[in-house]
């Protein structure tokens, strides 16, 4: 068993060569998020859009999305229904907590910071993958995509003048632990 799931892992991992990567994942939906990062603001969110998608009196089939993770962000293209064609783009310094849940372990969910001036700042974004890998690749993505962005960050704040402090620092997190993991920290995790 662990060998399989080492394996998984292996085979989830993205590096920054592989970017941009597309995958194609249903867009269960968005809820307001209490909190910037944390298992704990996802997963209830993630667990209301689930209970509505399975208890649809309309039976509408969720929306296929091509799901983008490049160096700048992560971009959405509905491709189905043909009726619905949006498209959407979450800058990454906007991104602040990506996961694989950890129940729902096909599920990929991701925090996004709006406008820190209104009521509720933080959406959180859940997309159906067709295998629990891709929800894991997709992390893996999104994780690389990061550390490129604090990366050129850190190299921008050298650059910049030694005697002034950065104004704004953008936090953000991965959560890059399997669910089995996240789910045996669950009860170590504050609401703090």
């Amino acid at each position: 068993m662990a060998n399989t799931a080492k394996k998984e892992l292996e085979e989830s991992y993205v590096t920054l060569a592989d970017l941009p990567i597309t995958f194609q994942v249903k867009y269960l939906g968005t809820e307001i998020s209490n909190g910037l990062w944390g298992i704990k603001f996802t997963r209830r969110p993630v667990e209301t859009l689930v209970k509505a998608a399975k208890s649809s009196t309309l039976k509408t089939p969720l929306p296929l999305c091509n799901l983008t993770v490049s160096l700048e962000g992560v971009k959405v293209v509905i491709t189905s229904p043909e009726t619905d064609k949006r498209s959407w783009t979450y800058p990454i310094h906007t991104i602040s907590y990506a996961v694989q849940d950890l129940i729902y372990t096909r599920v990929f969910a991701m925090i996004v910071v709006k406008d820190v001036g209104q009521l509720n700042p933080c959406d959180m974004h859940a997309f159906v993958c067709d295998s629990r890998s891709t929800a894991r690749r997709i992390t893996f993505a999104l994780s690389a995509a990061f550390k490129d962005f604090s990366r050129r960050v850190k190299q921008f704040d050298e650059q910049s003048t030694k005697h002034r402090i950065t104004e704004y620092r953008q936090k953000f997190a991965i959560d890059l632990r399997t669910p089995e993991e996240q789910q045996a920290d669950a009860s170590e995790e504050t609401e703090a």
